[in-house]
């Protein structure tokens, strides 16, 4: 079975309100079975568009990805981001070759 991921750009317009944010998604990660790949680091976007944060989570299967986001616990947690940030994500399923 494929894993799931989430592709995640954010702009953060507050740092502070951004980090409540932070520490209410772990426990709705933790529940999915989440597991961060990339948090943030150095990168270079030389075709596109940019956001000034780049997020690749990956989780045990597409399903548990889309449970994850979709869960009550993940969307309180969202709306706490929402208001502080600008961003872009995609749930995709992984390749199994």
């Amino acid at each position: 079975m494929p894993k799931g991921y989430w592709i995640g750009r954010v702009d953060v317009d507050d740092p502070d309100g951004y980090m409540k944010y932070v520490a209410a998604n772990a426990r709705p990660f933790a529940e999915y079975g989440a597991r961060f790949l990339v948090r943030g680091g150095r990168f270079e976007n030389p075709e596109g568009s940019a956001r000034a944060r780049n997020v690749v989570i990956e989780f045990p299967s597409y399903q548990a990805a889309l449970d994850c986001y979709h869960s009550e616990s993940y969307q309180a947690a969202k709306a706490l981001r929402d208001p502080v940030s600008t961003g872009d994500i995609v749930i995709i399923e992984g390749y199994d070759g």
